[in-house]
């Protein structure tokens, strides 16, 4: 698992290999110049020990100043070019999740909850960024400061070298006894906060409801929860990185108090020169830093393993739904709108009951089909499986005789224009809501298409009319409203097929009606596929399907089905009764 990580690691940071390189190359620079500046300030000690000089102490400081004035504009260099590589990688990342959560189906989305990927999509990539940022400059900084300064030390003197630097090995088992608690801990804060995130899109959503059953005190207690859980998370990790890192600092300065204490003899015996031991102590101090940084660039790196295991879940789940190596493409022109069902049957995954049990039907093009049946009975899943939002079989479900798993998805999808129970509309105005499938549409387009809706001369009656923002999911408007500028974007699209799923469940019956009336002047050349509740409305089609536990048991206009005894009558008579009482 740990080399994978590597490699996914290596990857990202592959297609940036110019950049890493020349980060790569200025921290090179920068621990070369970190090596020579003690060497320099040895060298000047022990001169102006022999006869002391301003004018040369003068030119070592001003030397002193321009070399530091250079490693400064190198390490500037390297974290920009580093830290930068990080940024780009973070904005590749979100792109390739938002691109591929766009091919996934929607059952995708019942399986994993939207606060959770946004999270994951947040959060985890944000801890990539700085895996392949911080991380990745701190470790190589890291090895070329023992690399540089190691070799300098023990050229000074390899007994204080190697006493100096005895405890480290001490050092690097601490760091190794944490990381398991580290990489749980913030494993364990990914999964809090994606409950808490899901949380508040949740409530947000809600927050009409929320108010009408007077929740609001059992939502604090629920958020303050999950909060608690989130704040137990953290503060466990910060418990351990405030051991960690102040054990990991007070082992390495027990290497700065050896040599301090072993030093003074070294100068007394003459083995080094006073400049010899102030070089030490600077390279002593210039571990320092590197090695209590290793602990903040471990967590950094759990972090990201955690992270990385989380995005990856996301961007390796294959599409269910997809095209087929060879997958036909149609001209929209070419499309009649056929649909045929040839023994079609479905199961939801999870389930051993069939929601559609071997359906045969064929609705010819320019036809107006109505699809009724009671709760359950397997409509909302036939209204799926049409545009292939369901992973059907092949050889079951065609249009214009081709095999639906074969024809490409886009050529499919342009054909289909759907309205589904929830009617989604987007936080903008009514006009973009309505010509979202044509964006480039005219004004008078969407009016008409407005109009077929029976939507139009409400919206007029809005201050901005078509101008008026709709906010969140479209919760300005009733709930009606919603549903016929729903139906409204399907028209204009001016699909060969469509299909309105209880799309009018929120209109009477008589504006249902009218609504079917509008659609008349086109239907010689788009099939409509009318589910429905409203079977005042559904009496008007050409034809009637009557489903139930996920079968087709009635076929037939209304007048032929009401002169059956069977469950469409049944339903008629229902419908009626609740006429007279209302």
């Amino acid at each position: 698992m740990a080399k994978s990580r590597l490699q996914k690691l290596g990857n990202y940071l592959r297609p940036h290999w110019r950049t890493v390189l020349l980060g790569t190359i200025a921290l090179l620079i920068v621990n070369g110049l970190g090596v020579y500046i003690p060497l320099l300030i040895s060298d000047s000690i022990d001169q102006l020990q022999g006869e002391f000089s301003f004018e040369q102490l003068s030119r070592t400081a001003l030397w002193l100043l321009l070399l530091s004035a250079v490693m400064w504009g190198f390490r500037m260099l390297s974290r920009t070019a580093i830290f930068g590589v990080g940024r780009q990688i973070e904005f590749g990342l979100k792109q390739k999740i938002f691109q591929h959560l766009l091919t996934i189906e929607p059952g995708y989305f019942s399986d994993n909850t939207s606060g959770d990927l946004i999270n994951r999509a947040t959060s985890d990539v944000d801890n990539i960024r700085r895996l392949v940022g911080f991380a990745v400059l701190s470790f190589i900084n890291i090895i070329f400061a023992y690399t540089f300064t190691l070799p300098a030390m023990l050229n000074i003197n390899v007994r204080l070298t190697l006493f100096a630097l005895a405890v480290y090995p001490l050092m690097l088992i601490t760091v190794q006894l944490f990381s398991g608690k580290l990489r749980r801990y913030q494993s364990e804060i990914q999964e809090k906060l994606s409950d808490l995130s899901e949380l508040i899109q949740e409530d947000m959503s809600g927050m009409a409801l929320i108010r009408i059953y007077a929740q609001e005190n059992q939502e604090r207690q629920a958020f303050r929860q999950k909060n608690q859980k989130l704040l137990e998370a953290n503060l466990k990790l910060a418990k351990t990185r405030n051991l960690l890192f102040p054990v990991i600092e007070g082992i390495s300065y027990i290497s700065l108090l050896i040599l301090l204490w072993l030093g003074t003899g070294a100068i007394a015996s003459g083995q080094i020169t006073v400049g010899d031991f102030i070089a030490l102590v600077l390279f002593v101090e210039r571990l320092v830093f590197p090695t209590a940084l290793l602990g903040f660039t471990i967590t950094a790196y759990q972090q990201g393993e955690v992270s990385i295991d989380r995005v990856e879940s996301i961007t390796k789940a294959e599409p269910k739904i997809k095209n087929s190596p060879n997958s036909i493409v149609v001209p929209s022109e070419d499309m009649r709108g056929a649909i045929s069902a040839r023994h079609l049957t479905y199961t939801y995954p999870g389930s051993s009951t069939p929601a559609l049990y071997d359906l045969n039907f064929t609705i010819k093009p320019g036809e107006t089909v109505a699809i009724v049946g009671s709760i359950g009975s397997g409509k909302s899943t036939l209204a799926n499986a049409i545009p292939r939002l369901l992973n059907i079989e092949a050889g079951e479900l065609f249009l214009d005789n081709y095999d639906l798993t074969k024809l490409d998805l886009a050529t499919l999808r342009k054909a289909i224009a759907y309205v589904p129970q929830d009617s989604f509309l987007f936080s903008t105005t009514i006009k973009n809501n309505i010509r979202y499938g044509e964006p480039l549409s005219e004004t008078f387009e969407v009016e008409q298409a407005a109009k077929q809706a029976q939507i139009h001369p409400e919206i007029i009656t809005f201050p901005q009319e078509y101008d008026t923002l709709v906010g969140e999911r479209g919760i300005t408007l009733s709930g009606g409203q919603r549903q016929r500028t729903s139906l409204a974007r399907a028209l204009l699209a001016d699909a060969k097929v469509l299909i309105l799923d209880d799309a009018l469940s929120s209109v009477d019956n008589e504006t249902a009606t009218k609504i079917l009336d509008s659609l008349s002047p086109t239907r010689a050349k788009k099939t409509v596929i009318f589910i429905s509740h409203q079977l005042s409305a559904a009496a008007t089609c050409d034809r009637i399907l009557v489903m139930d536990r996920g079968k087709i048991v009635q076929d037939g206009t209304h007048e032929i089905l009401m002169q059956q005894p069977g469950l469409y009558r049944s339903l008629w008579e229902q419908h009626q009764l609740k006429e007279v009482l209302n």
